[in-house]
């Protein structure tokens, strides 16, 4: 029963990168809309590949601290017969399997912070060194055997450091270093009912991505489906009155953009809260991802196209506090009581994990961008840029007038 339900649940999370694809895919310009869901694509290619051959060994073999080893490289010693360390229930390739789609997924978001002007080459050097060198030690510190957030104590039930606050703090540092884009002012989504399906896909991934998370269907996994539909639920209602007050119009857009913004809020939190705070969670959430994405990208003039930190950093970010606020041991035995149920340690924790993650993210992104920029650029030319990527890095046009 667990297999069947871990296979459909790994399925879902594989969904959602497509649907990345597509909501990406949608808020560019109409002469970007491939090769922004190439970033994508190539992700599911690459990363498949790297996890296989040394990525998930990285992160989950018993090595030291800060990064496992290389014991399951080529997936050695990894069959059907489950790894009791992370799942006596469910076969240890479909573990890795699962946590597979995580990484595939991490890489697909950042490509929103820099979609429309990043060099195809360099990304995909980029994602090769970024996977090994930053994705695979944060899943480690998380939920390695050994990892050194994990031993602290630190809660993060379906990857609000390890997916949303590293693929953020990425992008945010990629979108500073290659610069805002030549038409930023200019860059209104050119289809917005492809967005809004592909947010619908990913929003429906969600449910495999948390739920899943707890291995089996129980209490817990019960608790992570409805924390995770309410919490979408209240990011709507978050993100929609904040700027209907403000800009005196509720956007289909803004609906969508709420819903990611909760799912992102409750992820690290899911298995760990009640329903109510679920709600809280999911609600300011909602409101706080509108404003990174409304003023604080305006006022510090950073050109995230498409919120990658906006909706994922903040988003895990607050996610992560919230945890150490509202976790109870009365929803999930496994984890900790937070600062509002009388704990105030695992709201120190949880800052520790947002910080080092924040700084190891960030520091190892700078150098590794600026060595592939010893080698080849990192940025599109200005006339590929005006002509658009589609036609220039990949010879081909989305719409043919």
């Amino acid at each position: 029963m667990e297999a069947v339900f871990m296979f459909f649940c790994t399925l879902l999370v594989w969904l959602m990168t497509p649907g990345i694809a597509l909501f990406y895919g949608g808020m560019v310009r109409r002469k970007n809309v491939l090769s922004t869901a190439m970033y994508s694509f190539s992700s599911m290619a690459i990363i498949s590949i790297l996890w296989v051959f040394v990525g998930y060994s990285l992160a989950f073999t018993p090595g030291n601290a800060f990064i496992g080893s290389f014991d399951w490289a080529f997936l050695h010693s990894v069959g059907f017969d489950a790894n009791t360390t992370y799942s006596a229930t469910i076969p240890h390739t479909l573990f890795m399997m699962f946590q597979m789609t995580f990484a595939i997924l991490t890489v697909a978001i950042i490509s929103g912070a820099f979609a429309e002007r990043m060099n195809f080459a360099a990304y995909l050097i980029f994602i090769i060194l970024w996977s090994l060198l930053v994705y695979s030690p944060v899943a480690h510190w998380v939920w390695g055997d050994g990892g050194w957030l994990r031993e602290l104590g630190a809660l993060d039930f379906a990857g609000g450091n390890v997916v949303h606050i590293s693929s953020g703090i990425t992008g945010l540092v990629l979108a500073i270093i290659l610069g805002r884009r030549k038409e930023a002012e200019n860059s209104s989504p050119h289809n917005l009912p492809l967005a809004l399906i592909g947010g619908i896909l990913v929003w429906f991934g969600w449910y495999g991505f948390n739920v899943g998370s707890a291995l089996t269907i129980d209490n817990v996994a019960m608790a992570a489906f409805v924390n995770t539909n309410s919490a979408a639920a209240a990011g709507i209602i978050g993100w929609v009155a904040v700027e209907w007050m403000i800009n005196k119009k509720p956007t289909m857009l803004g609906t969508i953009s709420g819903a990611i913004a909760g799912l992102v809020s409750i992820t690290p939190a899911a298995g760990f809260v009640t329903v109510g705070s679920a709600l809280l969670i999911g609600f300011l959430g909602g409101a706080i991802c509108f404003w990174a994405v409304f003023w604080l990208k305006g006022k510090l003039k950073y050109d995230d196209a498409l919120d990658a930190f906006g909706l994922h950093g903040i988003g895990g970010i607050w996610g992560g506090i919230a945890t150490g606020l509202f976790a109870t041991t009365k929803i999930n035995e496994l984890g900790a009581d937070g600062l509002f149920y009388g704990n105030a340690n695992l709201l120190g924790k949880q800052l520790i994990a947002i910080g080092s993650t924040i700084v190891f993210v960030a520091v190892a992104t700078i150098i590794i961008i600026y060595v592939i920029k010893i080698f080849l650029p990192v940025r599109v030319d200005e006339d590929q840029e005006y002509k658009g990527l589609d036609l220039t890095l990949h010879g081909e046009k989305a719409y043919h007038d």
